[in-house]
């Protein structure tokens, strides 16, 4: 079983920044995951935002490029996936979803994003 624990998000200004993170825990191994950050607006689907590998390779959606970036933190028990957004755009408003997959799919909560002015 993995757990998820997700922070950041909160109301900000266009252009402005926020950073998420995502550490999980639990039965894995620190090296044999993807983890990812998907967004999910007002009666959307989720969508992809960014994902990172065990050895860093990343993609991001087209819409994130130059502004996102996705990292990650590996210890001996658990991972931290973090993600900077950068120049938000209101379009960007979204609840955010940490993502694990170690061949099973696990998400977070959720943390809201609110661009706005």
């Amino acid at each position: 079983q993995v757990h998820l624990v997700e922070s950041g998000g909160g109301l900000v200004q266009p252009g402005g920044s926020l950073r998420l993170s995502c550490t999980a825990s639990g039965s894995f191994l620190s090296g044999a995951n993807v983890m990812g950050w998907y967004s999910q607006a007002p009666e959307k689907s989720r969508e992809m935002v960014a994902r990172i590998t065990p050895g860093s390779s990343t993609v991001y959606a087209d819409s994130v490029k130059g502004r996102f970036t996705i990292s990650r933190d590996n210890t001996e028990n658990t991972v931290t996936a973090s993600l900077q957004m950068n120049d938000l755009k209101s379009e960007d408003t979204a609840v955010y979803y940490c993502h694990f997959w170690d061949g099973q799919d696990y998400w977070g909560k959720g943390t809201l994003v609110t661009v706005s002015s």
